[in-house]
């Protein structure tokens, strides 16, 4: 079905977005929509999104040439995708091409162009069977999809399969426009159970390209050596137009207002830099002992915390002490922005990290799963804006453990203002976010490439096509 409102009186253009259906997809790809829309307002736009999605979203505040279309579930729930992850990366591979053309074959007006996630597989065959360029979007690092694209390597190093008991501190320096990392550095998809879905994340960026566009999420002046690489690889054009979070909205409304959140009231009443926001994410949890040691931990701190908690908000109330706020939900963005806030526990999502990036603050790193273990080297090695809480990726080694005492002490280190370790990384996070900033502003580079985008998909350009 489409959720079809009055078309714009003139539509010269009208695309069809498809994210991967996952919150850390869903989310930068609608942000790239209101972006388009908001540079190009005759565009229509198709959000395609499988039922449950459009439960989740679907009442949420949009453009009027915004509609949806929906597609069948291809597992019960998000708990589902959490307790059968492989199996619900399968379903997404196999069960939505068949329905996404059907859909296709109802839209009007005709389909100029798709923007869809390079984590649906099947989308380039659909865009060329049907002689319709498609935009593969890639949601993460352009790091992490230069290590998949040049996966032979690792094989002909002898870095796959990847033994990390062993060989996880030997050295990957071979892998086009990457910093020198480790194989323990490396996704967990590259270990133990991860390794059930590899097959299909790499068929994945294998059809990137044959695309006619590849959009990154990212930005040029974050992640320069890795999109030169690319860039000479491919013939298609590149255009990182990150970051992809909604830092367009954030103008709209002010944090400083009576009638605004607790949490931000809260906030308000907190010195500068004084507050470590927490939060590990959506999609998977640390064990119920790692989150009491992480609890006892940032309490015996002594640091002041904001936590967003979903399913154990209680627990930690009980267990945190008297220094923080605990809620189940807070836009994440307007917080990282707070000059309150003065680190971010994070498990080290792509999108998260961005964010910590745009408002400027340096992060502890906890990663759990997938691409999070190269973000958080990202952020402590290369970039330098932030620590490690956990040493070792989950997949590594699953008994890896931190206690509230290392948790402790690594908070009071990490939340000072006058040691010089923390005034270098707040230094050197304060010159990424005028990066980012820069790229978003006029004559930026995110800014540039999402206009000649657009100037490419409103002129009907079919590069790439036989």
């Amino acid at each position: 079905m489409t959720n079809q409102k009055s078309q714009p009186p003139t539509t010269v253009c009208h695309v069809v977005a498809m994210p991967y259906p996952g919150r850390g997809h869903v989310n930068p790809m609608m942000n790239i929509c209101k972006q388009l829309i908001s540079r190009k307002p005759d565009i229509l736009i198709t959000f395609v999104v499988t039922e449950e999605w459009l439960g989740l979203i679907g009442s949420e505040p949009k453009p009027d040439n915004l509609r949806f279309g929906t597609l069948p579930n291809v597992i019960p729930s998000e708990h589902g995708r959490a307790n059968d992850f492989p199996g619900f990366v399968k379903a997404v591979s196999t069960k939505l091409e068949a329905p996404f053309e059907e859909l296709l074959d109802r839209l009007e007006p005709l389909v100029s162009a798709v923007v869809a996630d390079s984590y649906l597989v099947w989308m380039t065959r659909v865009g060329n069977r049907r002689n319709v360029p498609v935009a593969s979007l890639w949601p993460m690092s352009a790091l992490l999809f230069s290590v998949f694209y040049h996966f032979e390597l690792l094989e002909q190093n002898g870095h796959f399969p990847a033994d990390l008991s062993e060989r996880g501190d030997e050295v990957v320096d071979y892998i086009p426009g990457v910093s020198t990392m480790r194989v323990a550095d490396l996704p967990t998809i590259f270990c133990g159970s991860g390794r059930e879905t590899l097959s299909i994340a790499l068929e994945c960026v294998s059809r990137v390209s044959e695309a006619q566009y590849f959009l990154s999420t990212s930005v040029y002046e974050l992640e320069p050596q890795v999109f030169d690489a690319l860039k000479a690889k491919f013939a298609f054009p590149i255009y990182p137009i990150g970051p992809s979070i909604p830092h367009f909205q954030l103008e709209s409304s002010s944090s400083h207002t009576n009638n605004g959140p607790d949490y931000l009231k809260w906030l308000d009443s907190q010195p500068k830099r004084s507050v470590l926001y927490i939060s590990l994410g959506s999609f998977l949890s640390v064990s119920s002992a790692q989150l009491d040691e992480i609890v006892a931990g940032v309490k015996n701190s002594g640091a002041s915390y904001l936590w967003v908690a979903r399913g154990e908000a209680s627990r930690i109330k009980d267990g945190g002490g008297d220094f923080g706020f605990v809620v189940s939900w807070c836009d994440q963005l307007r917080v990282l922005c707070h000059p309150s806030i003065g680190g971010f526990l994070t498990h080290c999502g792509w999108n998260s990290t961005l964010e910590a990036i745009f408002g400027g603050v340096p992060m502890l790193t906890f990663p759990l799963f997938w691409d999070q273990v190269p973000n958080s080297k990202r952020v402590v090695e290369d970039w330098k804006i932030g620590l490690r809480v956990k040493k070792k990726a989950l997949g590594s080694d699953e008994s890896t453990f931190v206690s509230r005492d290392e948790i402790s002490e690594l908070v009071k280190r990490f939340m000072d203002q006058e040691n010089n370790e923390g005034k270098a990384m707040r230094k050197r996070v304060k010159e990424l976010q005028e990066a980012c900033h820069q790229a978003i502003a006029k004559g930026g580079s995110s800014d540039t490439n999402l206009d000649a985008f657009i100037r490419d998909i409103s002129q009907g350009h079919q590069a790439n096509f036989n």
